[in-house]
């Protein structure tokens, strides 16, 4: 067998005797050698889940492997291993090179030790790598996976030539810190990028639920004739969900068709939460009966879907043709489910869902099925229920739970059990304004004003204030940010002018009452 053939039959390899065969011929011929050849011997044994077979052969080599074949076992070993192989380059008298260094720290990021990155690190100064860009690339991402951000940012820093990859490592170390400003100075200040900078950002400022800056980025993008991938699209299919956004969601869609993208199931569980979140429940059902392949996340996200809307009968059928799929439910999916009954009113249905949770589906309730549970019952008006079943529960309330039974008593006038659960509320959420806001509102509703008004005294006093309320709309491709009392958009008065008109015709019709209006104004 010639050396091309051994090559090309390594790269067809499918089977243990397959490689045993190979090896068997390598060893009279005196081609284990052939570096090479060895070395492609070793991603094959990888390649097929026998990455201990090629190490065992690696350490009986004679003679003694070269750095490059130490670099080829390093990349295919566990982290552990990879480790401390990278250890024995020093032992056998060999120095790592710029290949050496980053396969190790892929090593160190998959166990998320920082301190054996800092000893790597360490080592690459004394031996004059970091200075290469590709180490100093791998520094970074160690770092900002550990949590390190101040430290990338000095390896960052301390490099005089930076490539693509070493400053999209930083965008994407502040990305994953929630540092989403930071890591747009970065992208800004980049005198090239590709694809993964500017995903990265969009990806950024979804996560940070800022999609107005997201779909900005996107745009730009796009004016720069750059195609979007799979990672990007369901960057910016998240924006558009957050921001409402259906015109562009719709384009995003379209794009997916032309692409070929129609067939990833990711892309088409994003798809229909954005539809159902920017109002289109019956677009989103569209693509939900268009999948020939459904998750146990395809089938909660619809739910959810049909949740949002209200749609808690149609949610319930939905849970129900999931099961006759033979798709078993998930302790998400009755988030979804129990909250499409919340939002349904279908008391009794969601009281069936939660009990038998565990009794016929092994999933032991969490914090957040029981918050849906107080929820549901708080909504419905059996708030001693509710109260009884925060009592009992094995978690400490949240202030999730503590805000449904305060938004419970507004609704149904229990100024007892509001200021129970706003004397929680302030010490989980001291600076949280609605919950005042709410318990005030209780009040003035039974004609309680002197302890409205102490309400209201207490958060000037405190200095919690109001925080404004916002939206957004696009309208012809522009996103619009409007926020309470904000009176800089361009079109304001032409705005105000319709707004005062409509709030006219409510208030003849009988739509709005004085008092509970005087109520919104706290910034007296």
């Amino acid at each position: 067998m010639k050396v091309p053939s051994l090559v090309s039959f390594l790269r067809h390899c499918s089977s243990l005797e397959h490689i045993r065969q190979a090896h068997g011929f390598m060893v009279p011929t005196g081609l284990l050698n052939d570096n090479v050849i060895f070395a492609q011997f070793i991603e094959t044994c990888s390649s097929l889940g026998y990455s201990s077979y090629a190490y065992l052969v690696f350490t009986r080599k004679r003679p003694k492997p070269n750095v490059y074949l130490y670099n080829t076992m390093i990349n295919v070993l566990s982290p552990l291993e990879a480790i401390s192989l990278y250890n024995n380059i020093f032992f056998a008298g060999l120095r790592p090179d710029t290949y050496s260094v980053p396969y190790v720290l892929k090593a160190v990021i998959r166990l998320s030790a920082v301190e054996v990155g800092r000893q790597i690190h360490c080592q690459a100064i004394g031996t004059g790598l970091d200075s290469d860009v590709n180490v100093a690339t791998s520094l970074v991402r160690v770092y900002s996976f550990c949590g390190c951000i101040l430290d990338a940012r000095k390896v960052f820093d301390g490099m005089n030539v930076r490539d693509v990859a070493l400053s999209n490592a930083m965008v994407a170390g502040y990305v994953k810190m929630g540092d989403v400003d930071s890591a747009w100075k970065v992208f800004e200040e980049m005198p090239e990028r590709n694809l993964i900078s500017w995903t990265s950002v969009i990806a950024g400022y979804a996560q940070m639920k800022r999609p107005k800056e997201a779909v900005m980025v996107f745009r730009r993008m796009r004016v720069e004739n750059l195609e979007p991938d799979e990672v990007t699209v369901l960057a910016v299919l998240s924006a558009c969900a957050h921001l409402g956004s259906v015109e562009l969601g719709e384009r995003i869609h379209n794009y997916m068709q032309k692409r070929g993208f129609s067939r990833k199931l990711h892309l088409n569980n994003a798809l229909i939460d954005m539809y159902a979140k920017s109002g289109s429940i019956r677009k989103a059902l569209d693509v939900f009966r268009s999948m020939k392949e459904r998750s146990v996340v395809t089938w909660t996200t619809m739910i959810s879907g049909l949740a949002l809307h209200g749609l808690g009968r149609e949610a319930s059928e939905m849970f129900s043709q999931m099961e006759s799929a033979l798709v078993k439910p998930n302790e998400i999916t009755f988030i979804a489910i129990l909250s499409a009954c919340s939002h349904a009113g279908l008391v009794e249905m969601g009281r069936w869902y939660f009990n038998n949770m565990a009794l016929q589906y092994g999933i032991q309730p969490k914090v957040e099925h029981y918050g849906c549970m107080i929820d549901l019952l708080g909504r419905g008006g059996y708030l001693q229920e509710a109260w009884e079943l925060v009592r009992v529960m094995p978690f400490e309330a949240n202030a999730a739970i503590w805000g449904s039974l305060l938004a419970a008593s507004n609704i149904h006038g229990d100024t007892d059990l509001g200021e129970h659960a706003l004397q929680q509320l302030m010490m989980l959420e001291p600076h949280n304004s609605g919950n005042y806001t709410l318990l005030s509102n209780i009040y003035a509703a039974f004609g309680v004003w002197d302890e409205s008004g102490m309400v209201r005294k207490f958060m000037r006093d405190t200095g919690v204030k109001k925080m404004p309320g916002g939206s957004f709309i696009i309208v012809n491709n522009r996103v619009h940010q409007f926020n309470a009392g904000d009176t800089s958009h361009s079109e304001f008065y032409g705005i105000f002018e319709v707004l005062c008109e409509i709030f006219n015709q409510l208030k003849m019709v009988g739509h709005l009452q004085k008092e509970r209006i005087e109520l919104l104004d706290f910034d007296e």
